[in-house]
């Protein structure tokens, strides 16, 4: 999103202009071009299932386990636990920890996670000399779940210092509460937040639907199923969004970094671009900037993050992702905010549940399994 100081609003209108170019994979697409980047993913630890990383202090990349653990990565793997949350937390469905995130200066940590009763919660604690400081843990924000999946829970802190949390529609199947569409819901939506600025946070004013009645002034995006894994371009501020599809389809959204938010990407009226059981397209539906169909390969959509490492020059300015079921690691070609074509980089990690970058720029791969994979130059 833009980059901003707390003090400046953005003049503008609210959501994208429908002009973003879809790419649809097919065959031709998939096939890499022949400068594709060479890559390898070389194993440099191994968890009890690795599910969000997130670069810490002094460089150190922190993994989270979904069971309630966090890690720090270092020359022999991973250490000890710093945080453990094991007894507050839940595997079941699609519950346990789900996202960690720092602040811009690393002065605080943020774990996002269902609780032992379904609740998505994010806590925040000080942290002091590169340590959580427990005594400080707080809540910030909590958010009840009808099921036990579509929980979303990836959290980051934007290139505006603010706080963004992607929530599910709630789970079942189908959204059968309409929470997608539905504005007086967090759920099924990208939120931002001030988590520093009010007690137990505060609303940024520039918000697009600060004031709009019956809506929420949390939200900054809506019309998601399930918003597993979203990042920001660390090079130029980019939001890339991967939302996970009901049956046939699985998108990757995207806004720009001078976006006033807004968005409405269509959940449950659409499945891409696609109309789900019928639905009408809302007047005001973001197409996803690509899509995929499940009948060739893959069920569930990873999110990643545009590479801007300096080991694979090649890949620089690409958004890397893959697919939970299919595991392929795979990268979209940007020009100029639209994507141009995909390549299939020839790496599998399995079942391939998170990416995570570090302070450096270099991207690494998590499976849920327990590996945890470095992307290297091949």
């Amino acid at each position: 999103m833009k980059v901003r100081t707390r003090s400046t609003a953005i003049i503008g209108t609210i959501g994208l202009v429908a002009s973003l170019a879809l790419t649809t994979a097919s065959a031709d697409e998939r096939a890499a071009p022949r400068t594709a980047p060479k890559i390898a993913l070389t194993t440099v630890a191994t968890a009890t299932n690795p599910i969000a990383g997130a670069a810490g202090p002094g460089g150190k990349l922190w993994i989270a386990e979904r069971a309630g653990k966090v890690r720090i990565l270092g020359d022999q793997g991973l250490g000890s636990p710093v945080l453990d949350i094991s007894a507050e937390t839940t595997t079941d469905g699609e519950r346990g920890l789900l996202g960690i995130a720092f602040d811009q200066r690393f002065a605080f940590f943020y774990i996002s996670y269902t609780d032992l009763e379904g609740t998505s919660t994010v806590d925040e604690f000080a942290v002091r000399n590169g340590r959580i400081q427990p005594q400080t843990r707080r809540t910030v924000i909590t958010q009840t779940q009808p099921y036990a999946n579509h929980n979303g829970g990836d959290i980051k802190i934007g290139p505006d210092g603010y706080l963004y949390i992607a929530l599910g529609d709630g789970g079942s199947g189908g959204d059968p509460h309409g929470n997608g569409q539905n504005l007086d819901t967090l759920l099924g939506k990208l939120l931002r937040i001030d988590p520093r600025g009010g007690k137990p946070y505060a609303i940024p004013s520039d918000n697009p639907f600060v004031d709009v009645p019956n809506a929420r002034d949390e939200i900054w995006a809506y019309g998601l199923r399930n918003p597993w894994r979203f990042s920001f371009d660390a090079g130029k501020g980019d939001l890339w969004l991967g939302d996970v599809g009901q049956n046939d389809w699985e998108e990757i959204d995207w806004a720009p970094a001078d976006s006033d938010g807004g968005q409405n990407y269509g959940w449950g009226q659409m499945e891409g671009t696609h109309p789900f059981r019928g639905g009408t397209e809302p007047a005001n539906h973001v197409p996803p900037v690509h899509e995929y169909d499940r009948t060739n390969w893959g069920c569930s959509v990873t999110g990643g993050f545009v590479y801007r490492g300096k080991a694979i020059p090649a890949l620089r300015g690409q958004y890397v992702y893959s697919d939970y079921c299919d595991g392929t690691v795979r990268s979209l070609r940007i020009r100029d905010g639209e994507v141009t074509g995909t390549t299939d980089l020839g790496v599998n990690g399995g079942e391939v549940i998170s990416f995570a970058q570090a302070g450096n720029g270099e991207l690494y791969v998590l499976a849920i399994g327990g590996s945890v994979f470095r992307i290297d130059p091949a």
